[in-house]
């Protein structure tokens, strides 16, 4: 097919977003920037170290590999309005891998609300995905990671521990429970979270990538003060309590430390400015780092490359 036909195999017929000027077929896209700013974040999925495709279909790492970057863009405060996808793969890779692939983001970027404008596709030795996302503010400041402040209470959007709950299972040889081995191979982060949150005036914001405690350290490092996490305001699903109990595995040190649900975490100024859909599980203090119940996590608190 080559890489022309492969370009327009997985462009063409897809339906563009208004913020898209002018999409694939050109030198470069062209997106709308009403706000005058573009908030834009970049991700690398790697097969055989972000996915495997004897675990998920071409179609879920597709997905996976939106939502990690759409989750980001959602952190800032910010609604995502275009997508860059840079892809390497083998020349024997067959046609219908490349299309559940697009089919997958395409179909995430659509329930995120923006559009795939463009990329590149080059030959490798195994499975590469580069996604950048752009995303518009609509008038709003960026919520950052070093705005929270003593006195300010930690909320959560989204689901905590699930993916970890998943590669656990996966790890072990099942495929099942469905739903948490779904969370897994296809993260569901709250993108509208995100914005809510910058408009009930969010002082910090950051994506669970990593893990909560791991991730929620970013946070306390920038804005220069603790952080609590109260367990007793964690949400554990009964479905991971049952999961853990079939491994011998502890579920809160899966919502605590397991990364790639990619749940929103945030600080409010008050109890009170807190959105709907968001949970209040701790509270910003004097001091540096990241304590549960008031004590030091012993052992990793979330995932680090080449640690």
């Amino acid at each position: 097919m080559g890489e022309f036909g492969l370009i327009r195999r997985v462009t063409e017929g897809r339906v563009q977003p208004p913020s898209t000027l002018l999409g694939p077929g050109d030198d470069a896209a062209v997106v709308a920037a009403p706000d005058g700013r573009v908030v834009a974040s970049t991700d690398v999925l790697v097969e055989n170290v972000h996915f495997r495709l004897d675990w998920s279909t071409p179609e879920q790492v597709g997905r996976k590999a939106v939502a990690v970057n759409v989750a980001d863009v959602a952190a800032m405060g910010a609604v995502p309005t275009a997508l860059l996808v840079g892809m390497a793969c083998p020349p024997d890779t067959p046609a219908s891998v490349m299309d559940e692939l697009a089919n997958g983001m395409w179909a995430e970027a659509a329930r995120a609300g923006a559009g795939v404008v463009g990329g590149d596709m080059v030959t490798s030795e195994r499975l590469v995905i580069s996604v950048t996302v752009l995303g518009d503010l609509q008038g709003r400041a960026p919520v950052t990671r070093s705005g929270a402040r003593p006195g300010d209470v930690l909320a959560v959007a989204g689901r905590l521990g699930w993916a970890a709950a998943g590669l656990a299972v996966l790890g072990r040889g099942f495929r099942s429970p469905v739903a948490v081995v779904g969370a897994q191979r296809a993260p569901e982060p709250p993108y509208a979270a995100g914005p809510a949150a910058a408009a009930a005036g969010a002082t910090a914001m950051i994506d669970i990538s990593d893990g909560l405690l791991a991730d929620l350290g970013h946070v306390a490092e920038s804005s220069q003060v603790g952080i609590d996490v109260r367990t007793e305001l964690l949400e554990v699903h009964q479905r991971l309590v049952d999961i853990a109990n079939a491994l011998g595995a502890d579920p809160r040190h899966w919502v605590l430390t397991g990364g790639e649900d990619h749940a929103l975490a945030a600080t409010f100024p008050t109890v009170e400015a807190v959105p709907p859909d968001w949970r209040v599980i701790g509270a910003v203090r004097q001091g540096q780092g990241v304590t549960v119940d008031g004590q030091p996590y012993e052992g990793p608190q979330g995932w680090e490359h080449w640690r």
